[in-house]
């Protein structure tokens, strides 16, 4: 009893989770084949959520390499749990669901160093946390009633969005380039070293710091030559036309503005498709706010990425929070869009924009 140490509070969650997934895959794994039902589906995106985020915490006395099996373990699980392709029921309608961008973010999250794993595993939970809302506001009743080619373009769209498209896929090459140059520069440093008895602390620490000078040195060196190019390289960019942007996963013409968008938003809806004018008017309040240089367009955000990026803006963030939650309702979830329902997005959207006038 004395060599057993007993493992409580916190630190039981972490290593207790990953097995009672395991045993939550193996009770499912013999009907895998099968339709599972939508309430199932959701709470498996649950335990993933609550799995994934004990990864995040750390253990003092865990060792490098139990963490390393921890973090396999857990990962193994939540990708048995939520298979690539999965059948879903919801009452008597099946759907495939696409689980590949969960399986491409687990892959980066195993490969990734320890300063890039939390902030992965941050994004991945964020992501199913999205995907948890939308399926939640399938679960509720009193939904008008689709047909199942509308509820499968609906599901498709709250799993298979381009926002869930691998994020870091788009991530600078000047931004990997100076994460190997620092891992390079790394492998030439000497690593800390506690001096023995007898040995002199002071000449070991004054050791370290001058090699620290004369890497800082050498960076600074590189920079100086380097400082000329990159000015050369700036003019140059401000020369070259303006390229097509994608917004949300919708590609925009290079000369294409925030009016141009929302009149096509205004067209849509004097057809009648009120789910594709919101679409269409969030997307313009984006890249008139892009325009106004207070938030920074690119691909791989989401909607709720830029309604973070403003969250410091006190006239702004309530507006486009409720014109950000209308736009998840209509677009992603199953709410049909109604007169009244475009009629308040668009005095929302005049209302955000004048706000910040």
């Amino acid at each position: 009893m004395n060599a057993m140490k007993l493992v409580s509070g916190p630190t039981a969650l972490r290593f207790v989770l990953p097995v009672l997934l395991s045993l939550l895959v193996l009770l499912v794994s013999s009907s895998s084949s099968k339709a599972i039902p939508l309430s199932t589906y959701h709470k498996h995106l649950e335990y993933a959520i609550t799995t994934l985020d004990t990864l995040n915490q750390l253990d003092e006395e865990e060792t490098g390499k139990d963490f390393e099996k921890r973090l396999g373990d857990t990962l193994n699980g939540v990708r048995d749990m939520l298979p690539a392709n999965q059948s879903v029921q919801l009452e008597q309608e099946i759907w495939n669901v696409d689980n590949t961008w969960l399986h491409i973010a687990l892959n980066d999250i195993e490969r990734a160093d320890d300063s890039k794993r939390r902030l992965l595993i941050r994004h991945t939970i964020e992501r199913l946390q999205s995907v948890t809302e939308r399926v939640k506001e399938m679960e509720n009743p009193g939904k008008p009633g689709l047909s199942k080619a509308e509820a499968n373009e609906r599901l498709a769209g709250i799993l298979r969005r381009a926002e869930y498209e691998h994020q870091l896929q788009g991530r600078a090459a000047w931004e990997r380039a100076i994460d190997d140059f620092i891992r390079w520069l790394k492998s030439w440093l000497p690593k800390p070293a506690t001096p023995k008895p007898g040995q002199g602390a002071f000449f070991v620490n004054l050791a370290q710091v001058l090699v620290w000078i004369l890497a800082l040195a050498v960076i600074g060196f590189v920079v100086l030559k380097l400082l000329p190019k990159l000015k050369g390289l700036r003019r140059s960019r401000k020369k070259i036309k303006p390229q097509a942007r994608i917004v949300l996963g919708e590609q925009l013409a290079p000369d294409q503005s925030a009016g141009d968008l929302l009149s096509d938003a205004d067209a849509l809806a004097g057809t009648g498709d009120l789910r594709a004018a919101i679409r269409k008017a969030y997307i313009a309040l984006l890249v008139e706010l892009g325009d106004r240089r207070i938030i920074s367009l690119a691909q791989h955000k989401t909607n709720r990425d830029y309604l973070r990026s403003v969250s410091n803006l006190p006239s702004l963030y309530p507006g486009m929070s409720t014109l950000t939650e209308s736009f998840e309702r209509h677009w992603y979830g199953l709410a049909q869009a109604t007169p009244s329902d475009w009629q308040d997005f668009r005095a929302g959207y005049k209302a955000a924009l004048q706000a910040r006038t």
